[in-house]
């Protein structure tokens, strides 16, 4: 059984893309070959490597990749976690399958530190949700 291509997509793959990543890798991996890319590559967000960590999944060698990197190449599924993404998403060759999840930016919330944990922990929770249902259903 060959694995299906995902790749997701948001603007920096920092955060919501990165972590999504980690999640669907550890939640399916055995059937999905997972990517991340934004629409500019950034850099990983410590707060997207603790909010993972503290359920056990390591994404730490993970690194900001720009969706420039995978044109050409095709996908089954292409997931756009931001309205960002969605509306700069490239082509991919052959039938990919968008998926679209509007994700708040966990980057750029609360006041201090604290809260904006609480913020890449709420994202982190909603993405788990969904791409276990997405692994559930593919």
């Amino acid at each position: 059984m060959t694995k299906k291509r995902v790749l997701i997509l948001c603007t920096g793959n920092s955060a919501r893309s990165q972590m999504a990543e980690g999640l669907l890798r550890h939640i399916a991996g055995d059937k999905f070959d997972v990517y991340s890319a934004g629409t500019i590559a950034t850099y990983v967000r410590p707060q997207a490597i603790e909010a993972l960590a503290e359920i056990g999944i390591d994404i730490s060698d993970q690194r900001s990749q720009s969706q420039d990197e995978f044109a050409g190449q095709a996908f089954d599924y292409v997931i756009t976690v931001c309205d960002n993404a969605r509306e700069h998403c490239p082509l991919f060759p052959g039938k990919a399958e968008r998926i679209h999840w509007s994700i708040d930016d966990p980057a750029f919330a609360g006041r201090d530190a604290e809260e904006r944990l609480d913020a890449f922990r709420r994202a982190r929770d909603e993405l788990k949700t969904l791409l276990q249902e997405f692994a559930n259903l593919v």
